[in-house]
């Protein structure tokens, strides 16, 4: 039982132990990584390349080797600007002939006035000391700034000094340079990953055996873009998504933040349907952000931009909460009639009777609160306070039952090992690279969609007990250490898996596999937080709750589902024991 406490607090056994074995990076893997990225780009993606991207690869691939190096270097570093001088790099023979290659060819260029523009990034590669020494300041200007933040130094520089000056002093003993072909660069790496979130130490990651992909036949990877708007739309969202964050990391205000975004959705163009969950992603992350600075009527006007969860739902509380009540009840309706998750359904007719009770001055109670308050309770001795679930173990290890901590972990390994293959089958078209940790569709409605028919004809075969055993083991033990999104490995988790195998009957099994995939987003967590077991048959997921914890929407759906085909499970109120 330790282990599944273990699990709870957030160790993993055996995780970081898993994987393939570690093999030493080649000096140069970097090159080749990137040379990878290239060809296959070129390959899946190369009528979508524009002009500027084509030149950026052709004249990159004749590069002399060391400078095709430096340059790769230089991508995969934060930053455009860098000091030459402070390179230290062992596999590139002669790293000056190597800049003046770059220089040469354009792929770098060196610091000058026309960088001004770029004069933040630019100054920021030197330290204080380095600048209060290098710039060109009178004793009377350099005396005050040497108590100031960097930061301060630099906008000094940048607004009260001539930046040719400043340029021509810095450089005057070393060279920076600038990178070029960063949108090029950027765009290939966007092809390659899908993403503006991974980026080329995947391949370390991989390359070191710190992560196990699963292997496809790279001639059945697809690409995951059809067309060169699908692409551009995508990419905005994640660039217009970064400068949000920007902003706020500025402290811009928040007036500001709205009046940006408006004018920004005013002009974007009609969005390809691949960007669309980006988009209603960000309506929800601007309008929550309006929420919390305390502008109401701005947050509803951006969240009636989307119906993405939790739109909606904000929606009708700011609704309600300025005096539009018949609005906020037609809404709720609207949501009632078709929910997106858990969260909206239960929301819908909780909030519905919340603004009719008080129309009609009755007291009403959310379904999550009615069902708490019928579940039965336990004594547990208040030294479990910070560790309740390890209490409420005990409690029925010491009546005689097993039990062991559940929660979303052993549910999602099931899924995973069950339809293993269907959801890595790079047949369906969501596999578009090697790397890839999951389906570009698994959280999309597509996901259930596309693979029904594999999905139930998988649940069909497996007949018998002895068919859910044989087949959760075989892939247990084919793919362990695997990456895999909905699988924690540990040594632990197979038993736990064959475990609830043995509990339930497999039409209940196939229900709630099938449950999961139709929302794999929502549906694959809120599962109760122990199973309960013992020798005669008798079995119960059971839901921890203290006597300050609360009852969430997507555990209601569970427990509600469980009811609805036979699975037992229940609600265990804890009641302290001083």
């Amino acid at each position: 039982m330790i282990v599944f406490l273990l699990y709870k607090c957030g160790f993993h056994p055996l995780y970081s132990m898993v994987g393939r074995q570690k093999t030493p990076l080649t000096p140069r893997y970097y090159l080749d990584n990137f040379r990878y990225v290239l060809d296959f780009v070129k390959r899946l993606y190369g009528n979508l390349l524009n002009d500027s991207e084509w030149n950026f690869i052709h004249r990159f691939e004749a590069l002399p080797l060391d400078a095709q190096c430096l340059y790769v270097r230089f991508s995969n570093r934060k930053g455009l600007f860098f000091r030459t001088n402070k390179l230290q790099y062992n596999e590139i023979t002669d790293l000056s002939a190597s800049v003046n290659a770059l220089i040469d060819a354009g792929f770098v260029e060196r610091l000058s006035a026309h960088h001004e523009i770029m004069g933040e990034a630019a100054l920021s590669v030197f330290t204080k000391p380095e600048l209060l020494n290098l710039l060109p300041l009178e004793p009377e200007e350099s005396r005050p700034l040497a108590k100031e933040k960097k930061e301060s130094v630099v906008r000094y520089a940048l607004h009260e000094l001539d930046f040719a000056e400043v340029v021509t002093s810095l450089t005057t003993h070393e060279t920076v340079v600038k990178m070029n072909f960063e949108a090029e660069g950027m765009m290939v790496k966007y092809l390659f990953f899908g993403n503006r979130g991974s980026n080329m130490t995947e391949f370390v990651v991989r390359d070191l055996g710190m992560v196990n992909f699963e292997r496809y036949d790279e001639s059945k990877l697809t690409a995951r873009f059809r067309t060169r708007k699908e692409v551009e739309d995508k990419l905005l969202i994640s660039l217009t998504n970064e400068e949000f964050y920007d902003l706020k990391e500025a402290e811009t205000p928040a007036d500001d933040i709205y009046n940006w975004f408006l004018n920004w959705n005013e002009t974007r163009p009609e969005l390809t349907e691949i960007a669309i969950p980006g988009y209603q992603k960000l309506v929800c992350r601007v309008g929550a952000f309006l929420e919390r600075q305390k502008l109401p009527d701005q947050a509803l006007a951006v969240y009636e931009l989307s119906d993405r969860v939790p739109a909606r739902e904000r929606r009708v509380r700011l609704l309600f909460k300025n005096g539009s009540v018949e609005e906020a009840l037609a809404l709720c309706d609207e949501i009632a009639v078709s929910p997106l998750n858990a969260e909206e359904r239960y929301f819908a007719t909780d909030f519905r009777e919340k603004i009719l009770g008080l129309s009609e001055k009755k007291r009403t109670r959310k379904a999550t609160t009615r069902f708490l308050s019928d579940a039965e309770s336990v004594n547990i001795p208040a030294a479990y306070r910070h560790h309740v679930e390890a209490g409420v173990m005990n409690y029925y290890l010491e009546n005689d039952f097993d039990a062991a901590f559940t929660e979303n972990y052993p549910w999602r390994g099931l899924f995973g090992l069950v339809f293993w293959d269907i959801i890595y089958d790079a047949n369906v078209s969501a596999i578009h690279h090697p790397l890839q940790r999951a389906p570009s569709d698994f959280y999309l409605p597509d996901f259930y969609l596309k693979r029904e028919d594999l999905l139930k004809k998988r649940l069909t075969e497996l007949d018998t007990k002895d068919d859910w055993r044989r087949h959760v083991g075989r892939m247990f033990n084919a793919k362990y250490g695997i990456t895999n999104v909905l699988v924690d490995w540990s040594d632990e988790l197979l038993g736990l898996v064959q475990q609830m195998i043995e509990l339930l009957d497999i039409e209940q099994l196939r229900l709630i596999l099938l449950e999961m995939a139709r929302n794999v987003r929502e549906h694959t967590r809120g599962f109760p937080d122990l199973l309960i077991w013992n020798d005669q048959g008798d079995y119960s997921f059971v839901e921890v709750k203290s006597p300050t914890d609360h009852l969430g929407p997507q555990q209601l759906h569970w427990l509600e589902f469980f009811q609805t085909i036979g699975v037992q499970g229940k609600v265990v109120r804890v009641i302290w024991e001083l």
